[in-house]
């Protein structure tokens, strides 16, 4: 994850949060609760993805140390990660990819982890963190910016729907799990260049 500058960290946490591919989810999630409510729970689920992306961004140095674990290894795992996700983006729906939706207001589960901080989501804050940290405030601007854009499009999903139709958002996330791929395979390689050429 070297060399990454804020706009092309902003494209690769929008591509791993994917709020485009969680629209049918979070309408799903959403479907019972009336529309100021849905405002509000949307906001405080944003939140807390937020927070929980940004302690494993913060403590991304500190968790290396904790499991002794060289940032090669923690570049391929995340790579593998991304690359499951990616291709469940291009051959399922969102649906699938989290489980069955429960009933009723969402608390953190499914909405904030692991709809919004999901693994791969996970994964690439810790990589960024841990690849460059004395440029940790440019991660946290682009991690917030990431997460405010995902809220925004989750609170616009019913106008997207409506707009653009379900067809359309289902090609957008099939065309997002082919880059979410490419960069997994970009990762995983640069992983496994580190480990063995040091």
């Amino acid at each position: 994850m070297k060399h990454e500058t804020f706009s092309s960290a902003l494209v690769l946490l929008l591509l791993v949060i994917d709020p485009i591919g969680s629209v049918g989810v979070y309408l799903g999630l959403m479907r019972s609760l009336p529309e100021r409510r849905r405002v509000r729970v949307t906001l405080r689920e944003a939140a807390l993805a937020y927070a929980v992306l940004l302690a494993f961004m913060l403590g991304g140095k500190g968790f290396l140390r904790l499991f002794d674990l060289q940032q090669a290894s923690l570049q391929v795992a995340g790579g593998v990660i991304l690359l499951l996700v990616g291709v469940r983006m291009i051959f399922s729906g969102g649906a699938e990819l989290f489980g069955a939706l429960g009933s009723g207001e969402p608390l953190l589960f499914p909405l904030a982890v692991p709809l919004l901080a999901g693994p791969s989501a996970l994964a690439t804050v810790l990589l960024l963190a841990a690849g460059e940290p004395a440029r940790l405030p440019v991660w946290i601007g682009a991690l917030s910016a990431a997460v405010a854009i995902s809220a925004a499009l989750l609170l616009l999903a019913d106008a997207l729907l409506r707009r653009v139709g379900d067809a359309v958002l289902r090609a957008a996330e099939k065309l997002m799990g082919m880059l979410v791929v490419a960069i997994a395979v970009n990762m995983l390689l640069g992983g496994l260049r580190g480990y063995f050429l040091g």
